[in-house]
């Protein structure tokens, strides 16, 4: 097996290494202190196609594989995490459950536009109170009279409050299946009455991604919004979540790699004792632990 990448791959590489330190370096300690997302930047990474990368040509994606996805994730997060996570969850979260589980219609109105960067899809999963766990999702849909009335909250939810957010997907208890809850995954389109967006997170780390908390306030959406199969929601989302720790893997690649480009600079221009403390035996430990 040839682990090697191919040259299609390592040019592209070059480019998203160029993009990240031409563009987005100069902004990165701004970005972070002022805790705002650059929507100019994502643009020009949709205008690149990043945002459409594996998905097929007739979507408006790249046609590429999984793999070089996650080279533009690493090398994205090698210089600014936050813009790393927006992309990943933008493709990870966002568009891929509409391209796997989605119908047709659904992909023509929503896959397109996020493969072309034009919005962004985000990922109604987390609640408060149960973290991650599908399972103990609280958030309710009801059918009635053709629409999905909803009802619940979420939790750190990332790209869910831009101004180019066009979606949120979301699981909601849709029914009971004997002594389990039936949870499905519903679209529900930015701007909907009754779907409102919480505060913005102030965090530790990604201080520019986007995240905030969503409150469904009787929320109705037509029942052709329903995402794959009525009551699959927990079981597309252990697949999608799949993906997405693969690419966040690739994210924190990137970091490390960043880190330690950074320390290796760092010791090699600060001076100590008359010479670089790069030339420390101490100091070569820790960079190459």
């Amino acid at each position: 097996m040839d682990f090697d990448l191919t040259a299609e791959q390592r040019e592209f590489r070059r480019t998203v290494r160029e993009f990240a330190e031409e563009v987005i370096a100069p902004r990165a300690e701004e970005m972070d202190r002022l805790e705002e997302l650059p929507l100019d930047i994502v643009k020009q990474m949709g205008t690149m196609g990043l945002f459409g990368l594996p998905f097929p040509e007739e979507y408006g994606g790249q046609g590429a594989d999984f793999l070089t996805f996650c080279i533009a994730v690493e090398e994205l997060a090698r210089i600014d995490s936050s813009m790393a996570i927006t992309l990943e969850a933008g493709v990870g979260l966002g568009a891929n459950p509409i391209y796997h589980f989605g119908t047709e219609k659904q992909k023509r109105r929503w896959l397109v536009p996020m493969c072309q960067g034009e919005i962004l899809g985000a990922f109604g999963l987390t609640e408060p109170g149960g973290g991650s766990d599908a399972g103990s999702t609280k958030t309710t849909a009801r059918l009635e009279g053709g629409q999905w009335i909803i009802n619940g909250s979420k939790a750190f939810i990332t790209n869910s409050g831009t101004d180019i957010t066009g979606l949120v997907t979301i699981t909601a208890v849709t029914g009971e299946q004997g002594d389990r809850k039936e949870i499905s995954s519903i679209i529900v389109p930015s701007g909907t009455p009754g779907f409102e967006i919480g505060r913005h997170y102030r965090k530790v780390g990604w201080r520019a991604s986007d995240t905030h908390e969503l409150s469904f306030s009787d929320c109705r959406v037509p029942e052709e919004n329903l995402l794959g199969d009525l009551g699959k929601g927990y079981a597309q989302f252990l697949q999608t979540l799949d993906d997405g720790r693969i690419a966040v893997a690739a994210l924190g690649t990137g970091l490390a790699q960043g880190c330690l480009d950074e320390s290796i600079k760092y010791a090699k221009e600060r001076q100590a004792f008359g010479r670089a403390i790069g030339a420390l035996q101490a100091i070569q430990f820790k960079i190459a632990d």
